[in-house]
C-alpha cells in the first residue's frame, strides 16, 4: 500500500488505547475439531516421517523422533497455531550428506547447534528478514531437493541401493534398470498407483475413502500385497529403544561444522517461516475460522522451531522444520489451536512405542516410493508458472541446476548472485527510441532510469532539432535524481529554443519530482487516493480526524475542478441526444475492475451491469432475479445495442465463495449465499470437464479460482442464450456476444476465441495485444 493512502490501523502497530491484559490459556481443553483434525495429520505423517528417515540413512526412529518433537515442541512454543512441524522432505539430502560426512551421532550433534542458532536469530527478530529471499530461489532450491530425493529414492524402488549424489544416480540407473527386482517393483507399483488415483476417484465412493489419508491408504495397500503374496522384502526394522543412538560431537574441521550448522539453521528457518505464511492464508480463506487463530508471529515461530530442533537432536532424532503437506491437512480438517499439531505429535510417540511389531510389517520400497512422489511433487508447476510470469524463471533454473549438482548451500547462494545480476541488469536495461510522424518528434524510453541511462538519453535527446515539438514517452516505474536532472535541464533549454515538449507514459502527463518531493500514489484515474495530495502526509502514528469522512466530497471536488471542464460539452451532448451505448457490459463488483479504463471508453459508450461474480440467472429458476433479466431486455430490446460482453477478472473473491460453499448447498441463508446459487452451473462445468479446461493465453489457470472465473464466463454466455429478447436478436444476426477475463495483478484483458456452445471441446482466451494508433484513429485491442 502506497505511504501516502490513508490505512487502516492494526492494534499491534498502531492503536496505542488501553486495553485490558491477555489472559494466558489455563488448562488443556481439546476442542472435538482439534482431536479430529489431530488424527488426520498422524496418519500422514507417520508413514511419510519413515519415508523421509529412510531417504536420509538415518535409523527410522529419527523420523518419528523429529515428527513427535515437531508436533509437541514446536506446537507448543511456536508462533503459527496450525502449522505442524516434523521432519521435511526438503532437508532430506542436506542430512543425508550430514550423515555420510560427519555420522548419525554427529549430525544430531549439529542439530542441536541449529537450534541453538534459530533461537539467536528469533532473540534479536530478523524472522522477516529471512522473507526477502526471492521465492524463486526458494521454489528452485525445494524443486532441485525433490530432483535429487527422486533420483534416489528411484533406486529402492528398482530393488537397488542409492549412491551419495545426484550424478551418481544418474550414471547408475542404466545398469539398475538392466537388474531390476520385481518384488520391489511390484510393491512400489502400488503405491505410487493409489497416491496417484486415491484424490480422483469419483462419486460418494471417493468422497467416503479420501477421508483416509493417501500416503497411509497408499502404504497399507503395499504392505497388504507384500504380506498376502509373501514377497521377499527389506522391511521397517525399528531396533529396541534402549538402543537408540544419540548425539556425539563431531569430527572435522571447524569450517566445516559450521557450514553444516549454517545450512541446517537456513533451510529449517526459511522453510518454516513460509509456510507460516502459507498457513496464515489458508486460515484467512477458510470459511469457518474462528477468532481464537491469529496471524503467525515468525519471531515466535523461529524460537518455537529452534527449540524443537534442540530436543529433537538431543533425543537422536531428524532436524524439524514446519512442513506445508501436514499443516494444510491440518488447516483442511478443521485444526482451530495449537492442540490439533501438538496432539498429532503425541500419536505419533504413542504409535512409536507401542506399533514397532505392525511398523515392522511396511516394506522399504513403499516407503521409497512415496517419498519419490513427493520429491516429484516438489517440482511445483503452479509454482513455475508464477515465477515464468515474473520473468524469474532464468533464476529458478539456475537455482535448481546448481542444488542437484552441487549442494544445497552452495546452489542457494549461487541462486542469490543470479537473481542480483539480473535486478542490475533490468536495472540498467533502458531502450531509447525515436521517431518522427506528421511534425511531432517521439522519444520512446522503456525501462529504469537511472544515472546510468543519463549519456544515452541526453545523446538521443541533443538529436532532436531545434524549434520542433516533442513527446517524451516514459515507461518505467522508477527515476533517479541524475535522469529527473537530466530530463528537466533539456526540457527548459528546448523550450527556450521555441520548441515544446510534453511527457507522456507513468509519469501522469508532465515530468514530477522526485519522489522524496511528491506523492508517488497520485494518478490521473485515482482521486479517492489522491484526495490529501499535496498535503504533508501525517506524523508516523498520527491519525487524521475525519479523512475517511471526507473521502467523498474530497473526490467529488476534484472532479468538479479537473474534469467536469473538460467534459461538460461531451455530457450536454448526450443529456439532449440521450443515451446510445454500443454494448451492454456485464461484469463483477469488484472495485479493481474499472470498466471505462480497460476498455477505453467514455460517457455513454457502455451499459454497465455490475453483480457478485458477474452472474446472469437462468430465467427458469426459482428464484428469479428481475434486476439483471430487466437490465438485459432494455439494453437488448429498447437500446439495441450491438454486443454483450461478460467479464470475469482474476483473483474473485465470489468464485472463490463458490468453491469454498457447502456441496449440498445448505448454509444458503444469507443473501451473499443465496446469490452464489446462480453460479452452480458454472462451478459443475468446471468439475465435470476436468480434462478439459479452459486455457488462459496457451497456459492452464494458476489455480482452481483462476479456473472457474474463465469457466463461469463462458456458463453466462449460455445463460445469456436462454433469454427470449437475447435469442430473437442472435437468430436475427443482430448481436453478438463476447467473452472476457481481465488479469488484475497483470493489468492484461483476455478475450475468448474459437467456438461456442455445449459442444465446445475447450475454451480458449487469447491476449489481448495494444496495437499502435494511427491519426486521427483511436487504438482498438486485438487479439494476439
Amino acid at each position: 500500500m502506497p505511504a501516502c493512502q490513508p490505512c487502516t490501523t492494526t492494534p499491534a502497530a498502531d492503536d496505542h488505547r488501553p486495553r485490558p491484559p491477555r489472559r494466558p490459556d489455563r488448562g488443556f481443553r481439546v476442542h472435538l475439531a482439534d482431536l479430529s483434525a489431530s488424527i488426520s495429520v498422524f496418519l500422514i505423517a507417520l508413514p511419510l516421517s519413515l519415508g523421509i528417515a529412510l531417504a536420509t540413512g538415518a535409523p527410522l526412529q529419527a523420523g518419528l523422533v523429529a515428527a513427535a518433537v515437531g508436533g509437541v515442541v514446536a506446537g507448543l512454543l511456536g508462533g503459527s497455531p496450525l502449522q505442524v512441524s516434523g521432519p521435511a522432505a526438503g532437508l532430506t539430502v542436506i542430512t543425508a550428506d550430514l550423515i555420510q560426512r560427519y555420522g548419525w551421532r554427529a549430525t544430531c550433534a549439529i542439530t542441536v547447534v541449529a537450534g541453538l542458532a534459530q533461537l539467536a536469530l528469533a532473540a534479536v527478530r530478523v524472522a522477516r528478514s529471512a522473507l526477502a529471499v526471492s521465492p524463486a530461489i526458494v521454489h528452485g532450491m525445494l524443486a532441485g531437493i525433490g530432483v535429487t530425493i527422486a533420483l534416489a529414492q528411484l533406486h529402492i524402488v528398482l530393488g537397488g541401493t542409492p549412491h551419495s549424489s545426484a550424478v551418481g544416480n544418474v550414471r547408475a540407473l542404466p545398469a539398475q534398470l538392466a537388474h531390476v527386482h520385481p518384488a520391489a517393483l511390484s510393491v512400489s507399483a502400488v503405491t505410487i498407483a493409489l497416491l496417484l488415483a486415491w484424490p480422483r476417484i469419483p462419486g460418494n465412493t471417493g468422497r467416503a475413502l479420501r477421508k483416509v489419508p493417501a500416503a497411509l491408504a497408499s502404504v497399507v495397500a503395499a504392505t497388504v500385497v507384500a504380506v498376502l503374496a509373501g514377497l521377499s522384502l527389506p522391511r521397517v526394522d525399528l531396533p529396541s529403544w534402549s538402543s537408540h543412538a544419540l548425539p556425539a560431537l563431531p569430527e572435522g574441521t571447524i569450517p566445516g561444522i559450521a557450514a553444516a550448522v549454517l545450512t541446517i539453521t537456513l533451510v529449517t528457518s526459511v522453510q518454516s517461516l513460509l509456510s507460516a505464511i502459507a498457513v496464515d492464508k489458508l486460515v484467512a480463506a477458510r470459511k469457518d475460522a474462528r477468532p481464537t487463530v491469529h496471524r503467525s508471529d515468525l519471531d515466535r515461530e523461529l524460537a518455537g522451531q529452534g527449540a524443537a530442533n534442540m530436543v529433537s537432536g538431543a533425543l537422536g532424532g531428524l532436524p524439524v522444520a514446519g512442513v506445508a503437506v501436514r499443516s494444510t491437512a491440518n488447516v483442511k480438517a478443521g485444526g482451530i489451536s495449537r492442540h490439533s499439531t501438538m496432539l498429532h505429535g503425541l500419536w505419533v510417540a504413542v504409535a512409536a512405542l507401542l506399533l514397532p511389531p505392525v511398523l515392522g510389517l511396511i516394506p522399504l520400497a513403499a516407503l521409497a516410493a512415496l517419498v519419490m512422489v513427493v520429491g516429484v511433487q516438489m517440482v511445483n508447476l503452479t509454482h513455475l508458472r508464477s515465477v515464468r510470469r515474473n520473468r524469474e524463471i532464468l533464476v529458478y533454473a539456475v537455482t535448481t541446476t546448481a542444488v542437484v549438482f552441487t549442494d544445497v548451500l552452495a546452489g542457494v547462494a549461487i541462486g542469490i548472485a543470479v537473481a542480483v545480476a539480473v535486478a542490475l541488469h533490468r536495472l540498467t536495461r533502458t531502450r531509447i527510441t525515436m521517431e518522427e510522424r506528421d511534425g511531432i518528434h517521439r522519444v520512446r524510453v522503456r525501462g529504469q532510469l537511472t544515472f546510468l541511462a543519463v549519456p544515452r538519453l541526453s545523446r538521443a535527446l541533443a538529436q532532436l532539432p531545434h524549434g520542433v515539438d516533442a513527446v517524451v514517452e516514459l515507461d518505467g516505474s522508477f527515476m533517479d535524481h541524475a535522469a529527473f536532472e537530466a530530463l528537466h535541464d533539456w526540457q527548459a533549454a528546448h523550450e527556450t529554443q521555441g520548441g515544446t515538449v510534453e511527457f507522456t507514459g507513468r509519469s501522469g502527463g508532465r515530468i514530477a519530482e522526485p519522489a522524496s518531493e511528491s506523492h508517488a500514489c497520485c494518478r490521473p484515474w485515482t482521486p479517492w487516493r489522491n484526495h490529501h495530495c499535496g498535503e504533508h502526509p501525517a506524523a508516523e502514528g498520527e491519525q487524521r480526524p475525519g479523512r475517511r469522512r471526507h473521502q467523498l466530497a474530497s473526490g467529488l471536488s476534484s472532479f468538479q475542478r479537473n474534469t467536469a471542464p473538460l467534459v461538460r460539452g461531451e455530457l450536454a451532448r448526450l443529456a439532449r441526444e440521450g443515451q446510445r451505448p454500443s454494448q451492454l457490459f456485464l461484469t463483477c463488483t469488484d472495485s479493481r475492475l474499472v470498466t471505462s479504463m480497460i476498455t477505453a471508453s467514455g460517457p455513454g459508450d457502455l451499459f454497465t451491469v455490475r453483480n457478485m461474480g458477474n452472474l446472469v440467472p437462468l430465467t427458469d429458476e426459482e428464484t428469479v432475479d428481475d434486476s439483471v433479466a430487466a437490465a438485459i431486455e432494455y439494453a437488448v430490446d429498447v437500446l439495441r445495442v450491438d454486443s454483450i460482453t461478460v467479464c470475469g477478472h482474476s483473483d474473485c473473491a465470489a468464485m472463490e465463495a463458490l468453491l469454498n460453499a457447502p456441496p449440498d448447498g445448505t448454509g444458503a441463508t444469507t443473501p451473499l449465499r443465496r446469490w452464489l446459487r446462480h453460479g452452480r452451473p458454472s462451478l459443475e462445468r468446471m468439475r465435470s470437464r476436468r480434462h478439459a479446461w479452459a486455457r488462459i493465453s496457451g497456459r492452464l489457470p494458476v489455480d482452481a479460482v483462476e479456473q472457474l472465473g474463465l469457466t463461469n464466463v463462458v456458463q453466462q454466455l449460455e445463460h445469456l442464450r436462454a433469454h427470449e429478447s437475447v435469442a430473437r436478436r442472435l437468430a436475427d444476426g443482430t448481436l453478438q456476444l463476447h467473452g472476457m477475463f481481465f488479469h488484475v495483478g497483470e493489468a492484461q484483458a483476455y478475450l475468448l476465441t474459437g467456438g461456442e456452445g455445449p459442444d465446445r471441446i475447450d475454451d480458449v482466451f487469447d491476449r489481448v495485444a495494444p496495437v499502435p494508433p494511427t491519426e486521427g484513429t483511436p487504438a482498438r485491442p486485438t487479439a494476439a
